[in-house]
């Protein structure tokens, strides 16, 4: 069988396994991590035991690991809170390493994130604070203190001179710096309540660019162009409007239309319209005579007829056409072979 070396029999024989090394808990945006070292000791073979204290007892966080590490992320952000650690061999161990810390003021604020766009001699950055551990994303590291700043220090690249600037907002604008010259840039986060700084982030650098200000003149210019085109914008769309309400009207207008002499009628009636309309209606059963007079157009019928009535005989005048109501006409009798009379009932 296998044997022990000497040292290790005597480290188990009076009990002394030594404890680990150099315990701390190193926490950056809430995330805690106790760390340690291996205990001089002869054999690789140790295991460790870490605990947090939960109201009046110890429960385990990581047992019979061989790791120097344990995640006690899942504490408290706020309150006081004690961790202890020790080493482990066969049935033996060591004494507890403990460390007390307060997430809340001990957690180390990590670097923010820092976006750059250059605009003309002008610099613009924007922040985003450091996320949590193990909160949603939608929770930063902000979300935590009422003081909250942001520190940029900036400088020439290839030179030494940095200057600062410390901005309560998310972005900020650095302004008159020189054209076409580059920049680098780091950002912290500090917290003028608790004089408590960050940790600094990876420095970015951006090249800023020429002073592209535009001439007034040519702002009139555009000015007087955008305001012309405009209005022949509008005059072609009433020319436009124009011509389809002319089509339109064209298109859809009736086909027949009342003669201009019938509307003149209509607009001004003639009296004779009144007048026939004022009429009485005629009696169908009146009786009325008809008289015919035929003559002959010749000088001798004339003559005789003359004569006929120089002697004696009873003659009356020519009548074209007479009619009589409800009497019956008495023939003339200068020439019965002239005159002929019909009645009609």
């Amino acid at each position: 069988g296998g044997s022990f070396p000497l040292p290790l029999i005597f480290f188990s024989a009076l009990g002394m396994i030594p404890p680990p090394k150099n315990v701390k808990m190193n926490s950056v945006n809430f995330k805690n991590v106790l760390q340690w070292e291996l205990p001089a000791f002869p054999t690789e073979n140790l295991t460790f035991t870490a605990q947090y204290q939960s109201y009046v007892h110890f429960q385990d966080q990581c047992k019979n690991t061989a790791s120097t590490q344990c995640d006690f992320s899942n504490l408290s952000k706020y309150g006081d809170h004690t961790v202890r650690v020790r080493a482990e061999f066969a049935e033996e161990h060591s004494e507890w390493v403990s460390v007390t810390f307060c997430p809340v003021e001990d957690t180390i604020i990590g670097p923010p994130e820092m976006q750059i766009e250059s605009l003309a001699d002008s610099l613009h950055m924007r922040f985003l604070a450091p996320k949590i551990e193990n909160e949603p994303e939608t929770w930063t590291m902000n979300n935590l203190y009422s003081s909250w700043a942001y520190r940029v220090q900036y400088w020439k690249n290839g030179t030494n001179e940095k200057f600062q600037v410390t901005s309560p907002y998310d972005s900020e604008v650095i302004r008159n710096l020189e054209p076409w010259t580059t920049y680098c840039f780091q950002v912290q986060v500090f917290l003028p309540d608790q004089n408590r700084i960050g940790e600094w982030s990876e420095p970015v650098c951006e090249q800023t660019t020429n002073d592209e200000t535009t001439p007034s003149w040519i702002v009139a210019i555009l000015l007087v162009s955008s305001v012309f085109v405009v209005f022949l914008l509008l005059l072609g769309c009433f020319a436009l409007l124009w011509f389809i309400y002319k089509k339109a009207k064209y298109t859809f207008r009736s086909r027949t239309s009342i003669p201009q002499h019938l509307k003149e009628f209509l607009g001004h009636p003639h009296p004779s319209t009144f007048l026939l309309l004022s009429l009485p209606v005629s009696d169908k059963t009146e009786v009325f005579d008809k008289l015919s007079i035929v003559t002959q157009e010749s000088r001798g019928s004339k003559q005789n007829l003359s004569d006929s009535c120089a002697l004696g005989t009873p003659c009356e005048p020519e009548p074209q056409e007479l009619g009589s109501k409800d009497e019956t006409p008495s023939p003339a009798h200068c020439d019965p072979f002239l005159l002929t009379s019909a009645s009609e009932l």
